[in-house]
């Protein structure tokens, strides 16, 4: 499929108001798991991918080429739609212009913006600092402006919360919203009250909420929060949580017992190459056999 249908047919999904659950993927492989237990859309993380691409914390230490590049290949990988976490889109409103071009042409079918100042750093991290309003909604504007596709949609995201407090995250994503986002993502409400008060306040513009498991939100359930109004129910990296510690179990295992077979806590040979779609490759080899 085509990504601009791909793209055509989720943002048909987000308007028809029933909350997508949505896991985020920090490479190719976890989007294939994703895809393969049956989600419907993947979020490539920021933070997932700081952590196992360089195994360092989300604190602004990926830049663009490297987000790019792993777009493209959960693209390849998969046909769900991908929103990509794109920080603070890379500088000021030309270099957002260029992230959103560039994102696009990677397959994304949503690019997700954010209000920090550089370096940025994790949602539910202390230490945050947002910029000046002025300066963020000059973001918002150049994203609209700089897609290619109408059906990419523009999420924008604002910490203001941790620095400025509820009132102002929420007066923050309702001017965005006037800069034409799609889709608007106040980070870290603090009670179910204040998620309750986020579509409340926001009323016909899709809502995205991100439950971060060890975080400062709290975890509802996903039908609690579609009555809420949320669109978008973001777990941005169980996948890789439960990746390191599952991680942790079996090589654990191998360190106090010396060996490892398929009865340990390990996916099969055989399922691991079926995630990988061996025998699609198979076939294709055989296909093109001289």
């Amino acid at each position: 499929m085509l990504n601009h249908e791909i793209n055509r047919a989720f943002k048909r999904r987000i308007l028809e108001g029933r909350a997508i659950l949505m896991p985020g993927a920090a490479n190719a492989l976890a989007a294939r798991v994703i895809e393969d237990q049956g989600f419907e859309a993947i979020y490539l993380s920021g933070a997932g991918l700081t952590n196992t691409y360089l195994g360092m914390p989300d604190m602004g230490f990926v830049g663009l080429s490297e987000i790019a590049q792993h777009t493209s290949t959960i693209r390849d990988a998969t046909e769900l739609p991908i929103v990509v976490d794109a920080d603070n889109g890379f500088g000021n409103a030309l270099n957002v212009r260029h992230t959103i071009r560039t994102l696009e042409r990677a397959g994304a079918s949503a690019v997700q913006l954010e209000d920090q100042k550089t370096p940025k750093r994790c949602g539910h991290f202390s230490g945050k600092e947002v910029v000046p309003l002025e300066e963020a909604r000059s973001r918002i504007r150049a994203a609209v402006d700089a897609r290619q596709d109408e059906n990419t949609l523009i999420v924008a995201r604002t910490d203001a919360r941790a620095t400025h407090g509820y009132n102002e995250a929420l007066d923050r994503a309702a001017a965005f919203i006037e800069d034409g986002a799609d889709i608007t993502f106040v980070e870290a409400p603090q009670s179910a009250d204040e998620m309750r008060g986020i579509p409340a306040a926001l009323k016909g513009t899709p809502q995205l909420v991100n439950l971060v498991v060890g975080g400062k939100t709290p975890i509802l359930d996903l039908n609690e929060l579609g009555e809420m109004g949320f669109s978008l129910v973001l777990y941005a990296n169980v996948a890789l949580q439960s990746a390191v510690y599952g991680m942790q179990q079996a090589l654990g295992q191998l360190k106090d017992t010396g060996r490892m077979d398929e009865g340990g806590p390990v996916a099969s040979f055989l399922e691991r190459q079926r995630m990988v779609r061996k025998n699609m490759f198979d076939e294709l080899e055989q296909r093109y056999a001289y």
